[in-house]
């Protein structure tokens, strides 16, 4: 079985409107919050699961190339100067610092270590979450982002009143990647799932905890919803719908 899928990092350049355009179609969307460097965002939970919008905040810097967290905060930042939308995946971690050093003898990218932590709300009172991240990159697909997530405090973090929506979502059921070239990603994606991938007619696949990830080529049909695979500027996500994202 696949990695799990910890959270997908949606970027919005009005970081309200894009809470608010989440709450229209239906979702239950926690406080803004913000980061110790600058971005903000708002959490919609499920059960294992979440959708994370974000913006850049007021008095945001853009960190040097050689900063631990210009993987997150600098690549949120190129991408907002291009286009709003899903930016990033994150898969859960029992141990993200061992999954760095795994990532970097792969060959996958050699990124610095990234712990952090800040203030959130649960159930109206202010808690420490904590996280440590190590990212990874797929040359092949440069506007993609991808990391996985080690949660340090869970209890202060997951909420089940959050994960109940008005639109009745109870989670991400599917993620497809959309490349022009399948064959040439699926490596990474066999190492950053850490999952055989099975071959289709469009692309690979993969099964994940509770779900599925697709690799396919842009205008594929895929998924429970049948839809079509669009790509931007060569790559690009797709949330798959059915029960679980607008």
């Amino acid at each position: 079985m696949a990695r799990a899928l910890d959270h997908l990092v949606i970027a919005c350049r009005d970081l309200g409107a894009g809470a608010e355009h989440y709450r229209q179609l239906g979702f239950r969307v926690g406080p803004r919050n913000r980061h110790p460097w600058g971005t903000e965002n708002h959490i919609i939970q499920f059960d294992g699961a979440f959708l994370e919008l974000v913006g850049l905040g007021e008095g945001f810097v853009k960190p040097a190339p050689d900063d631990p967290v210009f993987p997150f905060a600098g690549f949120l930042a190129e991408f907002l100067s291009r286009r709003e939308g899903l930016a990033m995946v994150a898969l859960r971690s029992a141990d993200a610092a061992a999954d760095r050093l795994a990532f970097a003898a792969k060959g996958l990218g050699a990124f610095a270590g990234f712990d952090f932590a800040r203030l959130g709300m649960r159930q109206g009172r202010e808690m420490e979450v904590a996280f440590t991240l190590a990212f990874t990159e797929c040359a092949d697909m440069p506007e993609a982002g991808f990391f996985v997530c080690q949660h340090k405090h869970p209890q202060n973090f997951w909420d089940a009143a959050a994960q109940v929506h008005p639109n009745g979502a109870t989670g991400v059921v599917e993620l497809a990647f959309a490349h022009p070239e399948p064959d040439r990603v699926a490596p990474f994606f066999r190492d950053f799932l850490d999952a055989s991938l099975e071959a289709g007619t469009s692309g690979w696949r993969a099964a994940m905890a509770g779900g599925l990830a697709i690799i396919a080529r842009p205008g594929a049909e895929v998924g429970l919803a049948g839809a079509r695979v669009a790509a931007r500027d060569g790559s690009s996500f797709w949330i798959g719908k059915g029960s679980a994202a607008p």
